[in-house]
């Protein structure tokens, strides 16, 4: 006799996504519009990108950190206390804005905002599997991933419109509320914890329990290095090359307007939400063994790219075939990442949850700030085609080397 599945939408998960969808909008408008401020004010590019790449190193350090945390503390209270600490850092640059010099309080407001995404995120990622259940697992998985990606695609979308009618204030003032209320969403979210004695000072346990998930991936799970060094050549290739290259090619390649990059990067965001949506409505039927031809199919799309900014292309065809191409890789992206998590999280014990998650997803994201530098030099000196032809054929030869490690991850084709 088949077994009904339990549903997913249970209370806990439930309040989960509600608070994920609350405290995920008001971190996507700040995103959006300080570093926009900091630029407007300043008008120095170059100090643009500079208070960027110095805000992204917090979040790089802080998931490993976030991850101990999320496996040694109710995953609730770490939640909780990480969104009114929020409230709380964001209340205190709107009162300090206008009265201490702009660039240092921007710098340090960035860089924790997005140390608190770091440790926060761990806490999210170990607590599904705690609440949705193993059968449930993939469906899980991509409604948190699409979460992430509606807030990412409405949060700039309404953070310009409030930004450019109200300036800043109103939006800090709306991303307080956001996090407030999502933490008191949070306050009465039950999920499962067992409690573990600490191994001594701080600094002892969280090297200790470092150690513990590194040997837990070198020794029992060593298919997770093959993962991760997957999705680190992946995102240095070819992710670092999107990122940098559609701007590129919308405005300074085919001229088009801001409003028409603005209509790319939507279509990159409603690609990632299609994504989930599938991701969701097939669940355990998606097989990870299949993941090389995903990665390949993402490879043909930066191809697509290239070829639409050939010589004699028409610009108004180009657009669109770029447009078109951003949307089906973030699809394909959506559909490898969700079910590559649901995967490593179906085979890791749930005391190790938080740190080796945080331990793949911060191996796997260092490798993009590089590629980025690395592709914004080649986008200056070489023509933009072969550039991003150039970044699909080694991106089509990791897709290649990868389908080994995909199989080992999952031998029998089973769950994810």
């Amino acid at each position: 006799m088949k077994q009904t599945q339990a549903p997913l939408f249970r209370r806990d998960f439930a309040l989960v996504v509600i608070g994920q969808i609350v405290s995920l909008f008001g971190n996507a408008i700040l995103r959006f519009a300080l570093p926009l401020y900091l630029l407007r004010e300043t008008g120095s590019a170059a100090l643009f990108g500079a208070v960027g790449a110095a805000a992204f190193v917090p979040a790089v350090l802080c998931s490993p950190i976030g991850g101990v945390v999320a496996d040694r503390v109710n995953k609730r209270n770490i939640m909780v206390c990480l969104d009114f600490a929020t409230a709380g850092l964001v209340l205190a640059f709107a009162l300090l804005l206008g009265r201490v010099p702009l660039v240092p309080l921007m710098v340090g407001c960035l860089m924790l905002l997005y140390g608190i995404a770091g440790a926060y995120q761990p806490a999210v990622q170990a607590s599904i599997p705690l609440l949705a259940g193993p059968e449930r697992l993939t469906s899980a998985n991509a409604v948190i991933n699409m979460v992430g990606t509606l807030s990412s695609l409405l949060g700039p979308v309404i953070g310009g419109v409030l930004f450019g009618a109200f300036g800043i204030r109103p939006i800090l003032w709306v991303s307080v509320g956001c996090f407030f209320l999502s933490a008191v969403m949070e306050l009465f979210i039950r999920i499962p914890h067992a409690p573990r004695p600490a191994a001594g000072g701080v600094l002892v346990t969280v090297g200790r329990d470092l150690g513990e998930s590194w040997r837990f991936v070198r020794r029992e799970k060593p298919v997770f290095l093959r993962v991760m060094a997957v999705l680190s050549l992946f995102n240095l290739v070819l992710s670092a090359a999107l990122i940098v290259g559609i701007p590129v090619a919308v405005v300074q390649v085919l001229g088009m307007s801001d409003l028409h990059l603005g209509i790319a990067q939507a279509a990159m965001g409603l690609g990632g939400l299609l994504g989930g949506v599938v991701t969701a409505l097939l669940g355990e039927r998606l097989k990870l063994r299949r993941g090389a031809v995903i990665l390949l199919a993402a490879s043909l799309t930066a191809a697509g790219m290239g070829a639409a900014l050939l010589p004699g292309v028409d610009p108004a065809a180009g657009y669109w075939g770029v447009t078109g191409m951003s949307f089906a890789v973030m699809v394909l992206s959506t559909l490898l990442t969700v079910t590559l998590i649901a995967a490593a999280q179906r085979q890791t014990p749930s005391e190790l949850l938080g740190k080796v998650m945080a331990l793949i997803m911060a191996v796997a994201n260092c490798a993009s700030p590089l590629g980025q530098a690395v592709y914004g030099a080649l986008f200056e000196s070489c023509p933009p085609w072969a550039v991003l032809l150039g970044a699909a054929g080694a991106a089509g030869l990791t897709a290649l080397w990868s389908r080994r490690v995909f199989l080992e991850l999952d031998p029998a084709g089973e769950g994810a």
